[in-house]
């Protein structure tokens, strides 16, 4: 299973999801173009020092991301989405995809995942904080394939 981010725009956001993907053993993948520079310092922070037991892949673009997917399901969240994620059935191997803060993703991104999931927001709300949104999920995704860790 992994963590896929498109376009992300705060580095505080990555470096959560980084920490979540060291913590529960998930790669992250990052499509560019970042909303901040790679080498900010505000990602090392926020990830500390689990940024070195996190496997990154940066792809150029959602194109080349695509290609090196390989198969695996892409699972979008998105709050567009009509499907809760806690009646879906995940697998092992599905890719996990959140969109920008600010946007979400595309209407061409979101035609070509395989399906979109909601996950469970009060109405007077607008959306979750990206890394929030990544935790519920994956908690789940992890929960229902039996990939928590020990």
């Amino acid at each position: 299973m992994r963590i896929a981010l498109y376009e992300p725009e705060i580095a505080g956001n990555v470096g959560a999801v980084m920490r979540l993907g060291a913590c529960l053993g998930v790669a992250v993948d990052l499509i560019e173009p970042l909303g901040f520079a790679w080498d900010d310092r505000r990602v090392r922070r926020t990830a500390m020092d689990y940024i070195d037991h996190v496997s990154v892949t940066r792809h150029a673009d959602f194109a080349a991301f695509r290609a090196a997917r390989h198969g695996a399901r892409l699972i979008l969240f998105s709050t567009k989405a009509t499907q809760g994620a806690y009646d879906f059935n995940f697998a092992p191997d599905d890719v996990l995809l959140f969109g920008k803060e600010s946007a979400g993703v595309p209407q061409a991104v979101a035609d070509r995942c395989d399906i979109g999931l909601r996950l469970p927001i009060r109405a007077e709300v607008r959306s979750m904080n990206l890394a929030t949104a990544a935790a519920l999920a994956l908690g789940e995704a992890l929960r229902q394939t039996g990939g928590l860790p020990g």
